[in-house]
């Protein structure tokens, strides 16, 4: 047989608001648990036991939840412990990758400064090798310039006697070119006046 909110309140010893907070806060216990005698409403068996382990259900709830929870925090600080583990390693991976870009970094900037002065020794060399190409490039021209001096000279001389020899011979052509057109001259006056006469 059920009993009223107010004989249940006096057994458990709990306020009638307490009690009808408790009837509340579980789902769908009004409409499962209670029915209406005369004026008053009554719980059945079922729900007065229910109300009666409240205490401890809600504990029971609230430990559950606790286990949940603190499972679910184990699941999540697990995830990050796993996620921790993982930047780290890939950090480790990274210094070490970090290392050897430095290590090949420095490697290249000495190669690259022994090749400078290694360039730099070369120049040198080719600017020593260059001054003595023109020191004996100038040496080889002053002695080309003697030969041509010598040939010059030389040759200057049997060229002016080669010109002398070229104008008497232009003289002698000439000379010889003005008696044709003068006797031509002559020949041909002669020959008009023997026309003319006859």
């Amino acid at each position: 047989m059920g009993k009223t909110i107010r004989q249940l309140s006096e057994e458990l010893k709990l306020s009638k608001q307490a009690i009808n907070q408790r009837m509340s806060s579980i789902k769908c216990f009004r409409s499962k648990h209670t029915h209406k005698v005369k004026n008053h409403l009554e719980i059945d068996e079922q729900g007065v036991k229910i109300l009666a382990n409240f205490d401890k259900q809600k504990r029971q709830g609230q430990q559950v939840n606790r286990q949940e929870r603190q499972a679910k925090n184990d699941k999540q600080a697990e995830k990050e412990t796993n996620i921790n583990d993982v930047l780290l390693k890939q950090l480790d991976v990274k210094d070490q990758q970090i290392s050897k870009l430095q290590k090949s970094l420095d490697q290249q900037q000495q190669l690259q400064l022994a090749t400078l002065a290694k360039n730099r020794q070369l120049k040198d060399h080719i600017q020593e090798l260059n001054g003595l190409l023109e020191s004996s490039n100038s040496t080889q021209k002053r002695q080309a310039i003697k030969k041509n001096d010598n040939l010059s000279n030389g040759a200057n001389s049997s060229n002016t006697m080669g010109k002398n020899d070229k104008q008497d011979k232009n003289r002698v052509v000439d000379d010889e070119k003005k008696k044709k057109i003068h006797k031509n001259k002559v020949n041909k006056s002669w020959w008009h006046f023997w026309n003319k006469k006859y």
